[in-house]
Protein backbone atom coordinates (compact mmCIF):
# COMPACT_ATOMS: atom_id res chain seq x y z
CA UNK A 1 0.00 0.00 0.00
CA UNK A 2 1.46 3.47 -1.14
CA UNK A 3 1.15 5.77 1.67
CA UNK A 4 -1.46 8.50 1.38
CA UNK A 5 -2.93 11.07 3.08
CA UNK A 6 -6.21 11.30 4.57
CA UNK A 7 -8.89 13.82 6.55
CA UNK A 8 -7.89 12.53 10.71
CA UNK A 9 -11.15 10.88 12.25
CA UNK A 10 -11.48 10.56 16.04
CA UNK A 11 -10.32 7.15 15.56
CA UNK A 12 -6.56 8.36 14.43
CA UNK A 13 -6.11 10.05 17.73
CA UNK A 14 -4.93 7.19 19.65
CA UNK A 15 -2.17 6.21 17.00
CA UNK A 16 -1.59 9.89 16.28
CA UNK A 17 -0.67 10.73 19.91
CA UNK A 18 1.76 7.37 20.04
CA UNK A 19 3.70 8.33 16.98
CA UNK A 20 3.51 12.30 18.24
CA UNK A 21 5.23 10.99 21.42
CA UNK A 22 7.93 8.64 19.72
CA UNK A 23 8.97 11.82 17.41
CA UNK A 24 8.64 14.74 19.58
CA UNK A 25 9.69 13.32 23.19
CA UNK A 26 11.09 16.52 23.82
CA UNK A 27 7.74 18.05 23.04
CA UNK A 28 4.90 16.51 24.80
CA UNK A 29 1.11 17.43 24.42
CA UNK A 30 -1.81 16.34 25.87
CA UNK A 31 -4.67 13.92 24.27
CA UNK A 32 -7.07 16.71 24.93
CA UNK A 33 -4.71 19.18 22.64
CA UNK A 34 -5.11 16.96 19.76
CA UNK A 35 -8.58 15.95 20.08
CA UNK A 36 -9.81 19.78 20.68
CA UNK A 37 -7.99 20.57 17.57
CA UNK A 38 -9.40 18.04 15.57
CA UNK A 39 -12.54 19.43 16.74
CA UNK A 40 -12.15 22.73 16.15
CA UNK A 41 -10.37 22.50 13.05
CA UNK A 42 -10.76 18.86 11.02
CA UNK A 43 -10.10 20.42 7.70
CA UNK A 44 -6.68 20.89 8.87
CA UNK A 45 -6.05 17.22 10.30
CA UNK A 46 -4.50 14.76 8.37
CA UNK A 47 -3.00 11.78 8.71
CA UNK A 48 -0.39 9.40 6.27
CA UNK A 49 -2.70 6.47 6.18
CA UNK A 50 0.23 3.27 5.82
CA UNK A 51 -0.67 -0.80 5.79
CA UNK A 52 0.66 -0.70 9.23
CA UNK A 53 -1.25 2.52 10.85
CA UNK A 54 -0.76 6.41 10.53
CA UNK A 55 2.93 7.19 9.14
CA UNK A 56 2.67 10.39 10.34
CA UNK A 57 0.27 13.17 10.60
CA UNK A 58 -0.16 16.91 10.12
CA UNK A 59 -2.31 19.53 12.62
CA UNK A 60 -3.00 22.97 11.71
CA UNK A 61 -5.53 25.25 12.38
CA UNK A 62 -6.90 29.09 11.78
CA UNK A 63 -5.15 31.57 13.92
CA UNK A 64 -3.18 35.05 13.36
CA UNK A 65 -0.16 36.51 13.23
CA UNK A 66 0.47 37.20 16.37
CA UNK A 67 2.60 34.21 17.39
CA UNK A 68 1.69 30.66 17.82
CA UNK A 69 -0.47 28.99 21.13
CA UNK A 70 1.90 27.58 23.64
CA UNK A 71 2.89 24.26 23.70
CA UNK A 72 0.48 21.71 24.90
CA UNK A 73 -2.13 24.04 25.24
CA UNK A 74 -6.01 24.41 24.89
CA UNK A 75 -7.58 26.81 22.48
CA UNK A 76 -10.73 26.91 23.72
CA UNK A 77 -11.98 28.80 20.00
CA UNK A 78 -10.49 29.49 16.88
CA UNK A 79 -10.39 33.43 16.44
CA UNK A 80 -13.52 34.99 14.83
CA UNK A 81 -11.08 36.72 12.20
CA UNK A 82 -8.03 34.85 11.50
CA UNK A 83 -5.25 35.81 9.40
CA UNK A 84 -3.28 33.17 9.38
CA UNK A 85 -3.45 28.81 8.68
CA UNK A 86 -0.97 27.88 12.24
CA UNK A 87 0.67 24.90 11.38
CA UNK A 88 0.74 22.95 14.80
CA UNK A 89 2.86 19.99 13.03
CA UNK A 90 3.80 17.83 10.22
CA UNK A 91 4.97 14.96 11.31
CA UNK A 92 6.47 11.84 9.65
CA UNK A 93 8.02 8.46 10.49
CA UNK A 94 11.47 8.31 9.54
CA UNK A 95 10.67 5.18 7.29
CA UNK A 96 8.52 7.79 5.40
CA UNK A 97 10.86 10.80 5.21
CA UNK A 98 12.19 12.09 1.37
CA UNK A 99 9.20 10.70 -0.49
CA UNK A 100 7.45 14.35 -0.54
CA UNK A 101 4.83 13.83 1.39
CA UNK A 102 5.26 16.75 4.16
CA UNK A 103 5.49 19.11 1.00
CA UNK A 104 2.49 17.25 -0.53
CA UNK A 105 0.37 17.80 2.61
CA UNK A 106 1.81 21.51 3.49
CA UNK A 107 0.38 22.33 -0.39
CA UNK A 108 -2.88 20.77 0.45
CA UNK A 109 -3.23 22.24 3.74
CA UNK A 110 -2.72 25.96 2.70
CA UNK A 111 -5.05 25.52 -0.57
CA UNK A 112 -7.84 24.41 1.88
CA UNK A 113 -7.14 27.05 3.98
CA UNK A 114 -8.09 30.26 2.09
CA UNK A 115 -5.93 32.01 4.55
CA UNK A 116 -3.47 34.86 3.37
CA UNK A 117 -0.82 33.38 5.41
CA UNK A 118 0.66 30.59 7.62
CA UNK A 119 2.74 30.43 10.76
CA UNK A 120 4.49 27.23 12.58
CA UNK A 121 7.37 27.08 14.91
CA UNK A 122 10.27 25.59 13.86
CA UNK A 123 11.80 23.54 16.58
CA UNK A 124 15.76 23.85 16.08
CA UNK A 125 17.20 21.79 13.07
CA UNK A 126 13.95 22.23 10.90
CA UNK A 127 14.23 25.56 10.03
CA UNK A 128 15.71 25.47 6.68
CA UNK A 129 13.44 23.05 5.70
CA UNK A 130 10.73 25.42 6.29
CA UNK A 131 12.87 28.32 4.67
CA UNK A 132 13.11 26.88 1.61
CA UNK A 133 9.34 26.53 1.71
CA UNK A 134 8.88 30.13 1.80
CA UNK A 135 8.91 30.86 5.46
CA UNK A 136 10.59 33.52 7.46
CA UNK A 137 11.73 34.30 10.63
CA UNK A 138 8.69 36.84 12.43
CA UNK A 139 8.59 38.61 15.47
CA UNK A 140 5.91 37.11 18.00
CA UNK A 141 3.92 39.27 20.72
CA UNK A 142 3.64 36.87 23.31
CA UNK A 143 7.24 35.09 24.00
CA UNK A 144 6.63 32.88 26.35
CA UNK A 145 4.10 31.07 24.08
CA UNK A 146 7.21 30.55 21.60
CA UNK A 147 9.70 29.33 24.80
CA UNK A 148 7.19 27.06 25.41
CA UNK A 149 8.78 24.79 22.62
CA UNK A 150 12.15 24.82 23.98
CA UNK A 151 15.53 26.83 23.56
CA UNK A 152 16.16 27.36 19.83
CA UNK A 153 12.12 27.34 18.85
CA UNK A 154 11.60 29.89 15.96
CA UNK A 155 8.47 31.29 15.11
CA UNK A 156 7.91 31.33 11.23
CA UNK A 157 5.63 33.42 8.50
CA UNK A 158 4.86 32.27 5.27
CA UNK A 159 3.01 35.55 3.53
CA UNK A 160 1.83 35.44 0.09
CA UNK A 161 4.58 37.14 -1.72
CA UNK A 162 7.02 34.47 -0.52
CA UNK A 163 4.12 31.55 -1.74
CA UNK A 164 4.38 33.33 -4.93
CA UNK A 165 8.10 32.85 -5.53
CA UNK A 166 7.84 29.20 -4.00
CA UNK A 167 5.14 28.57 -6.63
CA UNK A 168 7.70 29.38 -9.53
CA UNK A 169 10.60 27.78 -8.01
CA UNK A 170 8.54 24.51 -7.20
CA UNK A 171 9.01 22.67 -4.21
CA UNK A 172 11.79 20.15 -4.21
CA UNK A 173 13.83 19.88 -0.82
CA UNK A 174 13.05 17.70 1.53
CA UNK A 175 12.80 17.70 5.22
Amino acid sequence: MTPTWRPMVAADLAPVLALADRLHPHHPESPAVFAERLALAPEGCRVLAGAGGPLGYAVSHPWTLEGPPALDTLLGALPARPTALHIHDIALDPAARGAGHAGAVLRALLATARLPCATLVAIPGTGDYWTRRGFREAPVAVPAALASYGAGARFMLRDPAAAARQAGRGATGRR
